[in-house]
């Protein structure tokens, strides 16, 4: 991979496997700082696993992940925490607690043992909650929120973690078309002002309008990674996605719809 100064996330060689069938072979591949890169495939693909790979979560089956050019496997989560963000595809809350208290652990990796969130740590949860237009439910049981509230939660409490890499699977699971919109004008703005962003994504157009990249999974151990206006095409994504897939232009751009 070349030298790069923005690189900051790397996977070089990585394999991704489930028993019986591999996902992703040999991905060899440098996120930079200051991008959206959109994940593609269908379900099953692989795309889950391969962020929480990414993440340090799992172990690859081959190669290696590289934060900052240092294997991942070897550094301390709490590190890894203050720079890389990962929000699941699917939250569960098990014990009652604020929203406030609940997005607030994403400060935590910023948090000694020994003391309690201090006045900026609330501010910037305060921040974050109004970023996502849940200010006002702060004081609220996490518990009494519907299933798209709790998603910009969710959501709310990555960015209050204030990482240098967010790594996202489906961030607009359960959200209304307004605000799919408004969480990821947040996480395009962040990559504008110098984050890496990763996102898994079902709606091709959705990547087409905020991606600058994306990384296509076929399932199969297949993957391919371009810009948007290069890697998109109604062959790839029919193909990618198992249906025919058609390009119409819109506007100044182009959606893909099913056929």
């Amino acid at each position: 991979m070349p030298a790069d100064s923005r690189i900051i996330l790397s996977a070089s060689d990585l394999g991704v496997s489930v028993p019986g069938r591999q996902l992703v072979d040999a991905l060899n591949v440098s996120f930079t700082r200051g991008e959206f890169v959109a994940v593609l495939g269908r379900n099953g693909a692989g795309k889950t696993l391969s962020l929480s790979t990414l993440a340090g979560l799992r172990a690859p089956n081959q190669g290696q992940v590289s934060l900052d050019g240092n294997n991942i496997a070897e550094l301390k989560r709490q590190d890894i925490a203050k720079r890389l963000a990962f929000l699941p595809q699917n939250v569960d809350d098990i014990f009652p607690s604020t929203v406030l208290d609940t997005a607030m652990i994403g400060r935590h990796p910023h948090i000694g043992r020994l003391r309690w969130e201090s006045a900026d740590d609330k501010s910037i949860t305060h921040d974050a909650l109004k970023a996502m237009d849940v200010d006002m439910l702060a004081a609220r049981d996490i518990l009494t929120l519907s299933g798209g509230e709790r998603r910009r939660v969710a959501v709310a409490q990555i960015l209050a973690q204030e990482p240098e890499i967010y790594l996202l699977d489906e961030p607009t699971n359960h959200l209304d078309p307004q605000h799919q919109l408004d969480v990821l004008n947040v996480f395009r703005r962040a990559a504008d002002d110098g984050a890496c962003v990763i996102a898994s994504l079902h709606d091709v157009n959705l990547a087409v309008r905020y991606a600058d990249r994306c990384l296509l999974l076929y399932g199969d151990g297949r993957w391919e990674l371009g810009t948007c206006d290069d890697i998109l095409t109604e062959s790839r994504l029919t193909a990618l996605f198992g249906t025919a897939m058609e390009a119409i232009k819109w506007r100044d751009s182009r959606i893909f719809v099913p056929c």
